[in-house]
């Protein structure tokens, strides 16, 4: 009898980190939109991005490797990862990376486009076809191990559209959409041309923890750090599962995929346990599983208490990811290999965490 093939595992949130490389892929008439790199200095760099004459996007303090380490003793987590990995200046040495925490396939998200990255239709538009481009470019190269979600210039429907089948021409597996979109919502019908086209290319919706509406995240930018990244990012996320749940769009697309990432998973008894309720006020019948039924997938974490989450949302809707390349919470470049040698999960829901759910949600 031949051994078992060898499980897949699939990492449901890795990153890449935008560098200068990134925007090479600019038409010349759209380099005028290049960002530029800015940095303050100071015991950490902070970094910026100046996109059509203004702060914009979103990236992280330039830690040294010692800051790293401090950062990955004090929080129990391994965060450090190769500059040159991060920013996909080298991909084998990626790959080779990947072997070691033990992963198969990443899912790729961006680091820039967490928060709005500008208002000018134009400019988002060459951002966008640069970065998918870049990822393309990453794609080829990964050896089939590197998927990606893209991003669609939502200020103009027609280049989102056209975004979107270059995307899955390329490797991608997700459209990335922002719980907020400058002054709309996740459930907004002005995104169903998105919805409809994603769906009819099988490609899931990756509801990726970010703020698109610069107001929003201004007003939530205060003092305390970890708090305001907090308000400004998970909130609407957990915000957009609710709204997603209690509308129209599970019906009106049947076999739209929807993921939630990087937002951990202890929020959902909470939020399926609201939306019952307002099912029930209307007269609505609950389904049985929820997530199953509606499609929804979820990211959790190793802080997460599994075995209660799943509960309430079954065994086909949570997937895991390191979030690697960056320094937040839910960073932990050793997710995997911990997940794995957890003993309050029993190895079949295992298999579906590291595999069967990830591949159901980006149709891998």
């Amino acid at each position: 009898m031949a051994a078992p093939a060898k499980l897949a595992v699939i990492d449901a949130d890795a990153h890449v980190v935008e560098a200068a490389q990134t925007w090479e892929y600019m038409d010349p008439e759209d380099r005028k939109y290049r960002p530029v790199p800015v940095e303050i200095p100071g015991e950490t760099r902070l970094q910026y991005w100046l996109i059509d004459g203004k702060v914009r996007g979103f990236r992280f303090p330039a830690h040294t490797p010692a800051q790293l380490e401090e950062l990955s003793r004090l929080a129990g987590r391994t965060m450090t990862t190769p500059k040159e990995a991060s920013e996909m200046a080298n991909v084998a040495l990626r790959l080779q990376h990947m072997d070691q925490i033990g992963v198969d396939v990443q899912v790729l998200h961006n680091t820039i486009f967490i928060e709005q990255v500008t208002d000018n239709p134009a400019a988002e538009i060459a951002l966008c076809k640069s970065w998918n481009r870049w990822l393309a470019d990453i794609w080829r190269q990964g050896q089939g191990r590197l998927r990606w979600s893209c991003v669609a210039p939502t200020l103009s429907m027609p280049d989102a559209l056209d975004q979107i089948r270059f995307g899955k021409e390329h490797g991608a597996c997700a459209v990335l959409m922002r719980p907020i979109e400058g002054n709309r919502q996740l459930i907004d019908p002005y995104f169903y041309p998105i919805y409809e086209e994603a769906s009819r290319l099988d490609l899931a919706i990756a509801v990726h923890i970010a703020n698109g509406n610069p107001w929003l995240t201004d007003l939530f930018r205060h003092t305390v750090f970890q708090a305001a990244a907090f308000d400004r990012f998970r909130v609407p996320t957990v915000m957009a599962v609710h709204d997603l749940l209690m509308s129209e769009i599970p019906m009106v697309f049947p076999k739209l995929r929807f993921g939630f990432i990087e937002a951990s998973a202890q929020w959902i008894p909470w939020i399926f346990n609201e939306a019952r309720k307002r099912f029930k006020q209307q007269g609505r019948p609950w389904p049985e599983n929820v997530a199953e039924e509606y499609r929804l997938y979820v990211t959790c974490e190793n802080s997460d208490d599994l075995p209660f989450i799943l509960k309430y949302c079954g065994e086909g809707c949570l997937v895991i990811g390191t979030d690697y390349g960056h320094t937040d919470p839910s960073s932990d470049v050793d997710a995997i290999k911990t997940f794995q040698e957890r003993t309050d999960i029993s190895p079949a829901i295992k298999r579906k965490i590291l595999h069967d759910n990830p591949a159901a949600l980006y149709g891998l």
